[in-house]
């Protein structure tokens, strides 16, 4: 049996928030509805469905041309972050979607919604590592992430 389910957020290789798909029942009742990544198909889902389109729009890079330029600034240099760490190099917790998307605010001066970044392994070390951003439905940009320990964040 399916369930037919309306996305409240994106869920990777399903789809974006907004758009109706037919799962599983127990895909349904066990995953997603749990964890509020979408609701039930209702005639009243319809509305909460316009109102997700209209709020996705606004969060959207306007075309592909600005994703594209976006994409080649973000990849022309490494995003440093600092992060609190120990002695070792291993940080105090780890490195965040959100704190990505604020340095990238910092840094270029762009706004990206942090939901559209995916880390390859969780950033618990200082050093070099990769996430993926997704700026549009057809362009991902490859961040290069360099960890750093904040001042005086190092413990004796």
């Amino acid at each position: 049996m399916t369930s037919k389910l309306i996305l409240t957020n994106e869920v990777t290789g399903l789809g974006a928030a907004g758009d109706v798909v037919d799962v599983r029942d127990g895909y349904a009742r066990n995953y997603l509805l749990p964890r509020g990544l979408a609701t039930p198909w209702t005639k009243g889902g319809q509305r909460q469905l316009d109102q997700i389109r209209a709020a996705r729009g606004k969060r959207a890079i306007a075309n592909l041309d600005d994703a594209k330029a976006l994409k080649a600034s973000l990849e022309s240099k490494p995003l440093v972050i600092a992060e609190r760490a120990g002695q070792n190099g291993r940080l105090f917790g780890a490195v965040a979607s959100k704190e990505v998307a604020e340095a990238v605010s910092a840094q270029f001066d762009k706004s990206i919604d942090r939901r559209t970044v995916e880390f390859p392994a969780p950033i618990r070390a200082l050093g070099e590592h990769k996430a993926t951003v997704r700026l549009h439905e057809d362009v991902f940009a490859n961040l290069a992430i360099q960890v750093v320990a904040a001042k005086g964040a190092v413990k004796a």
